[in-house]
């Protein structure tokens, strides 16, 4: 990275640190390409394991469960071991969302099988597994490349429509599969939950217990705040595209339009020049 020394003259952490934040070299793109996947897969293992399966294709999906999970823990451990400040690391969100993601494989794995499987929270807790897409977005660095922020807001977005549509719907899957008839799989709670943060509200689906019909309440809220409080953010950035960075020296506010001669705000003469096209 620009202004950093080469890996070669790094100490083993800070080597570490670097190739689990580096998008530029081989190996870093590679560890970025692997954990993407990785996260897909992990999030498609939960999904498919809500539909009627067969016991080899059930044991292969915890296989292959366990075996995420353990990397996961392993770059958990490398981040911490990594970190310039482990306390900080520790407590960052992504990295609690990290430890959470896999926490339940691991509960499942060394506890008890029939007490952990009567653990109604176990099924609410594997939902984050998604918020490990967040990691992704913390800078517009890409192992493909570099994107614009505007690009960026608008993926996170996307990502945040998605995330709070999986979620929801693991959350009604976890509250209603097993008292709904009409719940039986994950897509059907997926379902039920994009019909009714739509307003589209079908009603051939509705939620019997009192976990369920919170968790509508809970997902309706959250997209009544928090999509329309990212897409401003967006908007807001879009509408000053076209501004220029002129601090007024009277009141302080800065990205005035390109024609503007005055402050808009106080009224002061900025004299800000422009060439007409007209």
């Amino acid at each position: 990275m620009p202004g950093e020394s080469s890996p070669g003259t790094r100490s083993r952490r800070e080597l570490v640190r670097f190739y689990l934040l580096d998008h530029r070299t081989p190996l870093g793109k590679a560890i970025d390409i692997a954990l993407l996947v990785l996260n897909l897969v992990f999030v498609a293992v939960f999904v498919a394991e809500t539909f009627p399966l067969s016991a080899e294709v059930r044991s292969v999906l915890w296989t292959s469960e366990v075996a995420i999970a353990v990397v996961f823990l392993v770059e958990y451990v490398l981040r911490l071991y990594g970190a310039s400040n482990r306390l900080e690391e520790f407590s960052d969100p992504y990295a609690v969302v990290d430890l959470i993601a896999i926490l339940p494989t691991f509960l499942v794995l060394f506890l008890p099988g029939a007490v952990v499987a009567n653990v109604g929270f176990l099924r609410v807790v594997r939902v984050v597994r998604v918020l490990r897409f967040y990691r992704f977005t913390q800078d517009a660095e890409f192992f493909f490349g570099t994107i614009s922020d505007n690009a960026l807001r608008a993926l996170k977005l996307l990502l945040t429509v998605l995330v709070l549509l999986f979620v929801s719907a693991g959350l009604f899957y976890s509250a209603e599969h097993a008292a709904n008839p009409e719940v039986t799989t994950f897509a059907d709670a997926f379902y039920y939950v994009v019909v009714t943060l739509s307003t589209t509200g079908f009603g051939d689906i509705v939620p019997v217990t009192t976990a369920g019909r919170w968790t509508t309440v809970a997902a309706i809220l959250a997209g009544i705040v928090i999509i329309p409080w990212q897409a401003g953010k967006i908007v807001r950035e879009w509408s000053r595209r076209d501004n220029v960075d002129v601090t007024c020296p009277n009141c302080g506010l800065s990205a005035h339009d390109r024609d503007a001669s005055h402050c808009k705000a106080c009224g002061q003469v900025i004299y800000q020049e422009f060439e007409s096209h007209e």
